[in-house]
């Protein structure tokens, strides 16, 4: 049976998806580079694990973004290879600091670092300003809950019933903005 998997991408998310030309496209809300940065500046405010900087990046940008351990791990391992943190196990969990030298890189970058998060700002609020970031978060519960019950469903009428919820619910949000 042949699928069509592009009714899977969302025109929202945690991922930072949008919709341009053809389809949906990724939102590159970091340049190359620019995690470096982050993370020190996350790390700056106090020594963290990876698992804490992916879970405080994706707080403070509102739920718009949540960077991958293929992002963030990497990026830790070339801080401290570079010596700009160190890591400790605490716990049995590796946990990162920065050091002086990236103390001092962090402020001779000081230009960069707040030029990234001041783009960064200026994008989510354009993106998701105001309450648009508590849609965005109810809408990826309402998903994940949707999918989770339609995959855990035994037979067609739970998910025919879940596909009559869903087109009730649309046109009840229709009518918020219709009047």
């Amino acid at each position: 049976m042949h699928r069509n998997w592009e009714g899977f991408a969302f025109g929202f998310g945690p991922r930072g998806w949008a919709w341009g030309g053809r389809g949906p496209r990724r939102r590159q809300w970091f340049e190359a580079g620019d995690m470096k940065y982050v993370i020190l500046k996350l790390l700056r405010d106090k020594p963290r694990h990876g698992y804490e900087v992916m879970k405080e990046l994706e707080e403070r940008m509102h739920g718009c973004y949540s960077p991958s351990p293929g992002t963030v791990y990497p990026t830790l391992q070339w801080l401290e290879d570079e010596g700009l943190v160190r890591a400790s196990d605490v716990d049995g969990k590796k946990v990162y600091e920065i050091t002086e030298a990236g103390r001092t890189f962090l402020e001779e970058h000081k230009d960069v670092v707040d030029d990234i998060f001041d783009r960064v700002k200026s994008a989510v609020d354009d993106w998701f300003g105001g309450s648009m970031a508590d849609i965005n978060r109810a809408v990826g519960v309402l998903v994940r809950k949707v999918y989770r019950t339609g995959w855990r469903a035994r037979d067609e009428a739970a998910r025919k019933r879940l596909t009559e919820i869903l087109s009730r619910a649309a046109e009840e949000i229709d009518a918020v903005v219709q009047g």
